[in-house]
């Protein structure tokens, strides 16, 4: 079980494609046509051999637009975990009563999205890939599409480390959290593969429940910093602000 794709989602889509790929050293590989279906239009970067996406409505009435009024701007939305059998963990997280707003099963790529008011104010994704013959199981991802490796950069940042999420009660969306993942919550954090980890936090921000803060490997801080300052989006020697959303630089 391991954090692969983190997403934001942002009024401007290419304001913030500029700002997140010039602080964080990364560019994009993909934009996906699928996503239209929702209203939306959007970019997905990779960064080490995770992934950074944002979306961004193109549409009204859409909730990635809701979610934006809701929590009053852009931010953090949406956190992708890759899992074992993405098939079995929806017929268990729906057995919790878990709404399931989006589903699909291809022969190298099944996902199921939860409805984020069941968890937590995050939109939870839970994703299976299905590499073909030849190919290195953890270089095949379909939603960066074939071609990503070719534009994934590690010399600034070199992938994701965490995802902090703020309630009204930290322990009690842990404990729920816990349920989610099948995994045990301990001091509020729950611990993934690869290092990774989802912690949660009193809300500090007046943003209500959601994601409050990413966090990304850093290889070069100082190339980070630097850029983030230019923008006003540094918070710090060890965080910046970046399409509205807190990012831990570790």
């Amino acid at each position: 079980m391991k954090l692969r794709q983190c997403v934001f989602v942002c009024k401007d889509l290419e304001s913030s494609r500029e700002e997140l790929c010039d602080i964080l050293g990364i560019e994009v590989a993909y934009r996906d046509p699928g996503v239209a279906k929702w209203g939306l239009v959007n970019v997905v970067c990779p960064i080490g051999h995770d992934f950074l996406e944002i979306v961004t409505p193109e549409q009204p009435g859409t909730s990635a637009g809701r979610y934006i009024e809701r929590r009053k701007g852009d931010g953090g939305y949406m956190v992708i975990i890759q899992v074992h059998d993405a098939k079995a963990e929806r017929a268990r997280v729906t057995g919790l009563g878990v709404r399931a707003v989006a589903q699909k099963d291809l022969p190298e790529y099944n996902y199921t999205h939860f409805h984020p008011s069941d968890t937590s104010g995050v939109l939870l994704s839970l994703d299976t890939t299905f590499a073909p013959p030849g190919v290195d199981p953890k270089l095949w991802w379909p939603p960066a599409e074939k071609d990503w490796l070719k534009h994934a950069r590690s010399d600034v940042t070199n992938g994701l480390a965490g995802v902090e999420i703020q309630a009204e009660d930290p322990g009690k969306a842990a404990a729920h959290w816990s349920k989610l993942l099948n995994r045990p919550a301990k001091d509020d954090i729950i611990r993934l593969d690869d290092d990774g980890e989802i912690r949660f936090t009193p809300i500090v921000d007046g943003r209500g429940p959601g994601v409050s803060a990413y966090d990304v490997k850093v290889v070069d801080r100082e190339r980070v910093l630097a850029a983030a300052k230019k923008r006003y989006r540094d918070r710090g020697p060890a965080q910046i602000e970046v399409c509205g959303c807190r990012i831990n630089l570790v």
